[in-house]
């Protein structure tokens, strides 16, 4: 299937998605302005074929309302709303539609630097799919030497623009979790291994905050003082799903989120500076008082 197909499909969603109802003249007034149509109107064939990719490739389902002006809409527009890979998804092609929209302009779009690494990922996904293991050669960060050895690959997850690779270590019989971009090496195995029904990948960190998984740290309710200014920023980004809001006046709120307070959540909490505030539970205060005074000791050398 051709990018520019594939472009044209998220076109549709998008102008949809936004109209909430419209119909296919609206729609066809829109696509003429699009520099994908190159003037020209989509013919009702192609609109149903449209339709039918849109609903194969993304799980939308575009309906008719026959009762409002043969208005098109999308049925379960909420699996949208909600997030989760569909919405990432058509936000990722909606990005590359617009930046190719706009190659003349690539001198003024500055975009992040993600590590190499996702040049492995179709290889793993073609042995998620086949149930075959990996061979991967990898070399961790606190690691001196490189290792080769067997992973039943079981997800992958995207955070902070580096992708990660869970799965079982074959030889140890335990999960780990994996950075693409630590991997040197990776091959399909002949041996295949049976994908464990009883693993959740989103029940899996369901109370992580990234990437770190430790369940010897405990599930906490974390409530957070935070500035009213930084308060903006926590409801527009929220530190976690659970995330709420208990408190808000005009000088401060206060947040709270059920998690599993690790290392990587830690430092996301130093990140806001003293505009944040640990409040319960005592030893995760406690311990962000510690760092906050080591940090000071090194600043404080003379």
């Amino acid at each position: 299937m051709s990018k520019n197909l594939i472009n044209k499909y998220v076109w549709l969603v998008e102008t949809l998605y936004k109209a909430k109802k419209i119909t296919l003249k609206e729609i066809n007034r829109k696509w003429t302005q699009s520099e994908l149509s190159e003037g020209e109107e989509i013919p009702r064939r192609t609109f149903n074929n449209w339709k039918n990719a849109v609903e194969e490739m993304f799980g939308l389902v575009i309906m008719c309302d026959k009762h409002d002006d043969d208005r098109y809409y999308i049925e379960n527009r909420e699996d949208l709303e909600e997030g989760g890979f569909q919405r990432w998804l058509l936000n990722t092609m909606s990005v590359n539609n617009t930046l190719l929209e706009n190659k003349a302009l690539s001198d003024r779009i500055l975009l992040e630097n993600i590590p190499s690494g996702q040049g492995f990922l179709t290889i793993i996904m073609e042995a998620m799919k086949k149930s075959q293991l990996l061979e991967i050669t990898y070399k961790g960060f606190w690691s001196e030497h490189e290792h080769t050895f067997p992973v039943a690959p079981y997800c992958v997850k995207l955070f902070r623009q580096r992708w990660y690779l869970v799965g079982n270590s074959v030889n140890e019989d335990i999960i780990r979790i994996y950075a693409l971009d630590r991997v040197l090496e990776a091959n399909l195995s002949d041996e295949t291994f049976k994908y464990p029904k009883q693993f959740d990948p989103e029940k899996y960190f369901k109370h992580c905050f990234g990437i770190i998984h430790d369940e010897d740290c405990p599930l906490e309710t974390v409530k957070l003082k935070v500035s009213h200014d930084q308060a903006n920023y926590l409801r527009s980004l929220p530190l976690h799903p659970s995330q709420k809001e208990l408190v808000h006046t005009g000088e401060y709120s206060i947040f709270s989120v059920e998690v599993r307070p690790t290392f990587d959540f830690q430092q996301e909490l130093l990140w806001n500076g003293d505009a944040l505030e640990v409040l319960e539970p005592q030893w995760l205060r406690e311990e962000m008082a510690d760092m906050v005074k080591r940090m000071w000791n090194n600043y404080n050398k003379k």
